[in-house]
């Protein structure tokens, strides 16, 4: 497989369109998560608020009371200040119908009143948020730039996609430190209904990795549904991303080195590892699930990483308490099997067997 000059040509411009955008101007492109609460929760809380106001408005009132007139000439009263704050807070105005007695000014605060601050909530309130959805979206957006360091950039959430978030949410990484990126709408609500922030857009193009924070992420995960697309994925995120751990999947195993030279640091076949565990599964079936437990995390066996402890420096791996399957030393790993590995080093990593339940 070869990568077209004119999709290479495209990828050195670089086209900072998108992430040169203020944040207002990318609503719809890129999503961050919302926190939804309860509807009722909601409500109250705008029922406060609007009592608190009417509170307020009463207490300046009652204060410079003198500086108002009634039609029935005395001086106004707390309950007079409340319900001159009603209606002037709800716009309702006042002069051609005046409730005169106290009772009736009583009657008028206590049931019209909140008649009127829920029209108001369920009007003016709904309204209001419509129009201001926009702004704090955008506002949101800028922020979540501005901030966004270390996370992890997940390309396609197919079927591939949506395992390896899984995988890094089991192995204790913040569903906020996942980022999608898609051009299929519904695939993205999907991941938003997840919790994950979204872009949408092609992440051949440099400025939609860029808008993802491609340049600040610790590591990619290429899982498209095209090999070529997937190179070209890698091409771009190399270049924005330097030091980013790239991971990519592919379907065929010969284009495994063009993954390499675009700058993966590891390549899954997806095709020949599905293909082995079909053969496994016709004479082996055990060893099939044996090998799904221990790639499944949250239940059974799991595969596993941690350092190595002080008092097993200079013993060798075989004889540990855990299942050990290979060192990984200066980022290369080893097997269990290998002359290197006979006595363990105080800055080896052990990949190892543990209980998914502890």
């Amino acid at each position: 497989m070869t990568v077209p000059k004119g999709r290479l040509r495209q990828l050195r411009g670089l086209d900072e369109t998108l992430a040169a955008q203020p944040g207002h101007l990318l609503v719809g492109v890129l999503r961050i998560p919302e926190n939804l609460g309860s509807p009722i929760r909601v409500v109250a809380r705008r029922f406060t608020i609007a009592l608190l106001l009417l509170f307020a408005a009463t207490l300046v009132v009652y204060l410079d009371r003198n500086g108002y007139r009634d039609v029935r000439g005395e001086r106004l009263t707390f309950l007079d200040c409340l319900y001159f704050s009603a209606v002037s807070l709800s716009t309702t105005g006042y002069g051609d119908i005046t409730p005169y007695t106290e009772a009736a000014r009583l009657v008028n605060t206590v049931i019209f009143t909140p008649l009127r601050i829920a029209f108001l909530v369920v009007l003016v309130g709904t309204t209001l948020e419509l129009l201001s959805e926009r702004s704090r979206q955008g506002w949101k957006i800028q922020r979540w730039r501005n901030k966004v360091r270390n996370h992890t950039i997940v390309i396609g959430y197919g079927t591939k996609g949506k395992r390896a978030v899984e995988a890094r949410v089991s192995d204790e990484a913040a569903v906020g430190e996942i980022v999608v990126v898609d051009t299929d709408r519904g695939a993205l609500e999907h991941a938003a209904t997840a919790g994950l922030v979204t872009v949408h857009g092609d992440a051949t193009k440099s400025d939609v990795l860029r808008l993802a924070g491609a340049q600040h992420a610790s590591s990619i995960i290429v899982a498209t549904n095209r090999d070529d697309t997937a190179v070209l994925v890698t091409l771009t995120a190399r270049e924005l991303a330097p030091k980013a751990r790239i991971v990519a999947s592919i379907r065929e195993a010969e284009n495994s080195h063009l993954l390499q030279q675009s700058g993966a640091d590891s390549v899954v076949v997806s095709s020949e590892t599905a293909g082995r565990l079909l053969g496994l599964a016709t004479t082996t079936p055990t060893v099939v699930e044996m090998i799904e437990d221990l790639l499944t995390p949250d239940e059974g066996l799991a595969i596993a990483e941690r350092e190595v402890e002080q008092s097993e420096v200079g013993g060798s791996p075989r004889h540990l308490r855990d299942i050990v399957l290979g060192v990984v030393r200066d980022g290369r790993l080893l097997r269990i099997g290998a002359p290197e590995v006979d006595a363990i080093e105080a800055t080896d990593r052990l990949l190892y067997i543990r209980n998914a339940g502890h």
